[in-house]
């Protein structure tokens, strides 16, 4: 098993949200593109790299996934973007949109790839990321997921909050709206790094 180099010495991976409902054309709730986002194969790529680059250089790698229950009993419907996950039938346990998208999943023969399910916008509520880290002697984030402006910025945000230092991977996240995107990368820039998937392994190799 790969151990991590002194660059990267208490640093984790998080990804966020890469579902099929989430990333697929034929999923039911696309915040990460639209149907016909031309930067689709640019974001796959980079989310792919930056898996396969916290796998080659030892890092824990959570992947953070989110669904509900079939009836969506375990929705708390406070908030808009919860309300139209349900009217649309989206992210049901057990269903293709739940699941990881093909790809981007979770290698299951690797002890330091973690898979949590939560049911709000940061990957801290109701998981036991925290614990995982701590177990890890983690420090650094590097952040990257669907939604930018949603689910990666809340939990880059609480990871600050934390004490957590942060690098967002900026091309290996996306949202529906480019200009929300944009906007939510320039708004984090007051809390953490942001860079390319080659750029943070460049920097740190």
């Amino acid at each position: 098993m790969a151990t991590a180099s002194a660059k990267f010495a208490r640093t984790a991976v998080i990804a966020l949200h890469y579902q099929n409902d989430v990333l697929d054309p034929g999923g039911q709730i696309r915040v990460g593109f639209d149907a016909a986002q031309p930067e689709r194969a640019a974001v796959l790529d980079a989310a792919a790299a930056l898996l396969a680059q916290a796998r080659a250089q030892g890092l824990p790698l959570i992947h953070i996934r989110i669904a509900f229950r079939p009836d969506y009993a375990d929705l708390l419907r406070n908030a808009p973007i919860f309300v139209r996950t349900a009217e649309a039938g989206a992210l049901r346990e057990g269903t293709w949109g739940a699941q990881f998208y093909p790809g981007l999943e979770p290698d299951a023969s690797r002890a330091l790839d973690y898979v949590l399910h939560h049911r709000r916008t940061s990957g801290f509520i109701g998981t036991p990321l925290e614990q995982i880290l701590a177990a890890h002697d983690v420090r650094h984030l590097i952040v990257a997921g669907v939604a930018t402006h949603s689910t990666v910025e809340m939990t880059v945000r609480h990871a600050v909050d934390l004490g957590y230092t942060a690098t967002v991977a900026a091309d290996a996240c996306s949202c529906a709206d480019r200009r929300a995107h944009e906007a939510s990368l320039d708004a984090m820039r007051l809390i953490a790094a942001i860079a390319t998937v080659g750029e943070i392994f460049r920097e740190r190799a």
